[in-house]
């Protein structure tokens, strides 16, 4: 391979500090090197209103031409309310706009989720890959990433705990391989 695949991570806490963004950073360091992993940032984006596509907004613009540029899609996120936090599910819609131009289309996709609970955001990943199928986004199905008790990850330096780390080598590991045989021809 000549060059390594763009990914763009989206994170669904907004929190700069949040558990979940830290997953993220982790995941960016243990990333194989046939991945570029690149977060793209959603707190900025305006709530989806098809009338604004008539002259869409510079943040809607700038998120879809990052997503349209990538090779692939990963997603790190909690759970509220057994469901996707509304910041990442006004992402998704952004990106999917206007119809017929989805920027998701075609692009190798993950889920991993956080949550302090202990069934570690069950609900949020299915949430989205439920939207992914709708979208054309192939999503990884094994390993399955539901992380569990997320605020015993870090110690109090901030720096992964050693149990997690195996498992997040794994998760990334497996995801280079799934970009790899499932990138946009």
């Amino acid at each position: 391979m000549s060059k390594a695949y763009s990914v763009a991570v989206l994170v669904g806490s907004l929190r700069q500090d949040s558990i979940n963004r830290k997953v993220a950073n982790v995941l960016v360091e243990l990333a194989p090197v046939s991945l570029d992993l690149k977060f793209v940032e959603i707190r900025d984006l305006p709530l989806y209103n098809e009338d604004l596509d008539a002259n869409p907004p510079a943040a809607y613009n700038a998120f879809r031409e990052q997503i349209s540029s990538s090779d692939a899609v990963l997603f790190v996120t909690p759970e509220y309310n057994r469901s996707v936090p509304g910041g990442l599910k006004n992402a998704i819609d952004v990106g999917s706009r206007p119809y017929g131009k989805s920027a998701w289309n075609g692009k190798p996709g993950a889920v991993i989720t956080v949550s302090p609970g202990a069934v570690g955001g069950f609900g949020a990943n299915h949430n989205v890959r439920q939207s992914m199928v709708f979208l054309n986004v192939p999503c990884m199905q094994q390993p399955e990433a539901y992380v569990g008790g997320a605020g015993t990850l870090f110690d109090e330096a901030g720096r992964l705990v050693d149990r997690s780390r195996d498992f997040l080598q794994k998760f990334i590991d497996a995801y280079a391989l799934w970009v790899e045989q499932h990138k946009k021809l």
